[in-house]
């Protein structure tokens, strides 16, 4: 792959590291535990309850893009970086764009 496209990617990779950071604080911030002394009732008590565990299957799952980011960053100029590990063929060059934690092309990731 171009040196142009590697610098590409980085820069689009660091930009989805900054956002996805930004998300696991916003998530954590959120998850915090309900105080029992709120004045709110016992409905809207259960709905915050529901509210948080979703939002702490978001945080799980921003946590989990972030090390895969991490991991790509890492692997950025490793020869076999843009190959897919399972057909071995070149990744889009488009799709490492859209989603450059991707490992796997289009046609091995369905």
């Amino acid at each position: 792959m171009k040196k142009s496209k590697i610098k590409e990617i980085h820069n689009k990779l660091m930009e989805e590291i900054n956002i996805t950071q930004n998300k696991i604080n916003d998530y954590s911030e959120l998850c915090k535990p309900i105080s029992p002394e709120n004045a709110i009732g016992r409905i809207s008590r259960m709905d915050a309850i529901n509210n948080k565990s979703v939002v702490e299957a978001a945080l799980r799952e921003a946590e989990y893009k972030m090390a895969q980011l991490v991991l790509i960053k890492d692997k950025i100029h490793d020869e076999d970086f843009g190959k897919c590990l399972k057909c071995k063929n070149n990744i889009p060059f488009e799709r490492l764009i859209i989603r450059p934690e991707s490992r796997l092309c289009i046609k091995c990731a369905k």
